[in-house]
């Protein structure tokens, strides 16, 4: 055996064992604030006490919910760190406080929230790999608003920005994710007696994103976002020989920044689904190039280009002014099974200069075995 690949033979080994000793990760997941993930957790962490499990709170918040609440009592608790920021005393969850204690399974609540400036990590997603990287169990939430991918079908639902998100990879990398499912009707019935918000803003929720067709349509992203955890989970039990083809997708944008951003989510959403690998392409063309290309323009796709490496995704930029020509060339190379490209919106003038070349792409795609999928 050669000294390199010793080498990776090593690393893989080392990569096996990490994975063995690293805690084990279930999420609940909801389609709002208010159908019971945080109270679900607190009663699994009673049920796992009385079974003599270490279990202890590492942050939970009840929103002042009295039922919630009431279940915090006789549950080990994990101080919080106090820390002064603009002037005010704000706690957060102590990372190292839980590492030290080191308990069985710790319950972390509101996956997606921001830590307060100064802290070791920015989100606390972050602070539970640590935690799941020491060993320690971790029980977590999260509302299915709040996944980067679904931004944009969130966006459209509600017509609110959500600005704190956590990447797909957080749930992809979960053991076990549970849907807290209530109907439309019941979680209206839980907000008008005063169980999910103070009865003050209980009118303007409902005017606002307490409406029955907008907790359909996110209850429906939450039972999807299940689905494929589900399935994702069946593709890893498998035996070895019965899974389907491993697929691949390639998403080939442009500098036109929010059709790149909505093209990377819906990708990321596909190869999630599949638990497949995936890249997104960028060709540069001379008119682009770093000393042409406009600030806002560069500065949007360097942003999109982050959006895509946190999603999961590999990255390729490549310089040519032969963009379908250099999309082709990386099919081939990376072996990729489905192709996904934003919905073309030329003018009549493009559609006279650029018709000819998008149809010998659609020529080359139809002589391969790669699937094309437009995402308006």
């Amino acid at each position: 055996m050669l000294p390199d690949q010793r080498d990776q033979s090593a690393d893989n080994f080392l990569r096996l064992i990490q994975q063995s000793r690293r805690g084990k990760f279930k999420v609940y997941i909801g389609m709002s604030a208010g159908v019971g993930k945080t109270y679900r957790m607190l009663q699994e962490a009673h049920a796992l006490l009385r079974s003599g499990i270490d279990v202890q709170i590492g942050f939970v918040e009840t929103h002042n919910r009295a039922e919630t609440h009431v279940l915090i009592d006789g549950l080990p608790i994990i101080p919080r760190r106090k820390l002064f920021y603009k002037g005010r005393e704000l706690e957060e969850m102590d990372v190292q406080a839980v590492l030290n204690r080191h308990p069985e399974i710790v319950i972390v609540d509101e996956l997606a929230h921001t830590n307060i400036p100064g802290s070791k990590n920015e989100k606390r997603w972050q602070d539970v790999f640590e935690i799941l990287d020491a060993g320690v169990n971790v029980i977590s939430a999260v509302n299915i608003q709040h996944i980067e991918s679904l931004y944009d079908e969130v966006h459209a639902i509600t017509g609110i920005d959500v600005t704190e998100r956590v990447p797909d990879k957080v749930l992809q990398a979960a053991d076990e994710v549970v849907n807290i499912d209530l109907t439309a009707d019941e979680l209206i019935a839980r907000l008008r007696e005063g169980k999910i918000y103070d009865p003050g803003k209980v009118q303007t929720a409902l005017q606002n994103f307490f409406q029955s067709e907008k907790i359909l349509q996110l209850r429906e992203l939450a039972l999807r976002e299940v689905a494929s955890a589900v399935e994702r989970k069946i593709d890893t039990i498998l035996p070895p020989g019965t899974q389907p083809k491993n697929e691949r997708f390639l998403a080939a944008i442009s500098s036109n920044h929010q059709t790149a951003r909505r093209v990377i989510r819906k990708t990321a959403r596909l190869a999630a689904y599949y638990n497949s690998r995936w890249f997104v392409l960028y060709v540069q063309t001379p008119s682009e190039s770093a000393d042409r290309i406009k600030l806002d323009v560069q500065r949007h796709l360097i942003n999109n280009l982050k959006l895509a490496t946190e999603l999961g995704a590999e990255v390729v930029q490549v310089k040519s002014d032969h963009i379908f020509n250099s999309i082709m060339e990386e099919i081939k190379q990376r072996n990729v099974t489905t192709l996904c490209i934003g919905k073309p919106h030329f003018s009549l003038i493009q559609i006279i200069l650029r018709t000819n070349a998008f149809n010998q792409l659609l020529n080359k795609l139809a002589d391969s075995d790669t699937d094309l999928i437009i995402l308006s």
